[in-house]
């Protein structure tokens, strides 16, 4: 094995992203650990209480910005990135408009991709190692404190879009993230330029106005955190504005240009499973607990935990078009023993029976969808 000083790190850099390519993954890049400018970024958004009940966020400190405290002795960054998008799934928009489906956000139909990614990070670092000998690394797929994002932006993986999302020119930003912190001094590659422009869209789209700003997200008004991270009760003003969202929300990756050029992925993993690239609603919300952990086995829907999922599908159930069907499905859940989901329920029935009425509908967000579309 070579020493330290042997190396030329210039070609190992090369290599790295040659076997990651071989290993499957769709853009590998090295970034360097600075990321002062973004550690602000986060300090002012935690400070404004952004993040909502996300404590971790704030329990972490600052070596989510600080590489070389979350793993002593780093100096580089290898950020990888696999394309999730699937080739089969139903289209979004067209489950979106349908208010008696619920809508999966299309990085969670498949397999969780966490296990995943850390394996092929995993492989990656024992390639390297076969070649230079033992080497300080660890392998991150959002498993720990990381500004995933930024350091993907400096080692040339896209751009930070208005939506907070990381962009491509050539693969828009249906891919997930993976990170390689290492010991290993090789050359950083160019950050990548933005490309947004005077583009709006992914703001405009927002259900329910997340998007505060460019670049900027409250994540107390964001679906996926609604749906995903909040284990309480969801705000009553926000939930006619979740439409038919069950498990988090790709509006503002739906509409952005960039997702033109967005390639389907390679891995089978990330197939929709059981269906939920359209499901009905009525048949989600009569999963029993048992069925929930089989069908979302190794899967992030998992992450929601039963009552937050009858939580979310409920709310969709009452933002639907009434029936009798969804009116009989709600009251088979009036007697929960969760106090969390009576309340939903409670709730969902209340606004079936309103429009049954033909009570005036709360405001609702299908129709900006609608509009973004017609302007592409």
């Amino acid at each position: 094995m070579q020493s330290r000083s042997e190396i030329d790190f210039g070609r190992l850099a090369l290599r790295i992203k040659a076997w990651g390519a071989e290993l499957g993954f769709d853009k590998l890049g090295v970034a360097g650990i600075e990321l002062k400018e973004d550690e602000a970024h986060l300090l002012n958004w935690l400070r404004e209480g952004r993040h909502g009940a996300m404590d971790y966020m704030q329990r972490h400190g600052m070596r989510r910005a600080r590489p070389q405290e979350l793993q002593p002795g780093t100096v580089r960054v290898i950020s990888a990135r696999i394309n999730y998008f699937p080739r089969a799934a139903e289209d979004a928009w067209q489950v979106l408009n349908d208010p008696q489906r619920g809508y999966v956000a299309r990085y969670a139909l498949g397999r969780d991709y966490h296990k995943l990614m850390r394996s092929r990070l995993q492989k990656l670092a024992d390639r390297i190692e076969s070649e230079i000998g033992s080497f300080g690394y660890r392998a991150f797929a959002d498993s720990a404190p990381v500004l995933e994002k930024a350091l993907a932006r400096n080692a040339g993986l896209g751009w930070i879009g208005k939506h907070t999302l990381l962009l491509d020119r050539n693969a828009g930003s249906w891919f997930f993230l993976g990170e390689l912190y290492t010991d290993l001094p090789l050359p950083v590659d160019a950050p990548s330029s933005e490309h947004c422009g005077t583009c709006t869209r992914c703001i405009d789209i927002c259900p329910t106005r997340a998007i505060t700003g460019p670049k900027q997200l409250d994540a107390r008004r964001c679906i996926a955190y609604l749906t995903i991270e909040l284990k309480d009760a969801i705000p009553v003003e926000l939930r006619p504005l979740i439409g038919n969202r069950v498990f988090g929300c790709d509006d503002c990756q739906l509409v952005c240009p960039w997702n033109r050029f967005a390639q389907p992925t390679r891995e089978e993993d990330f197939a929709p499973r059981h269906a939920l690239d359209g499901a009905k609603l009525i048949e989600l919300f009569a999963w029993s607990e048992e069925e929930f952990l089989r069908k979302t086995e190794g899967m992030a829907i998992r992450r929601a935990g039963y009552e937050g999922w009858l939580r979310n599908v409920a709310v969709a159930l009452g933002n639907a078009t009434p029936s009798p069907e969804a009116i009989e499905a709600l009251q088979a859940r009036v007697e929960h023993p969760s106090m969390l989901v009576r309340e939903h329920v409670t709730w969902a029935l209340a606004e079936q029976q309103r429009k049954r009425a033909g009570g005036s509908a709360p405001i609702s967000s299908s129709g900006r969808g609608k509009a973004a579309i017609r302007n592409q």
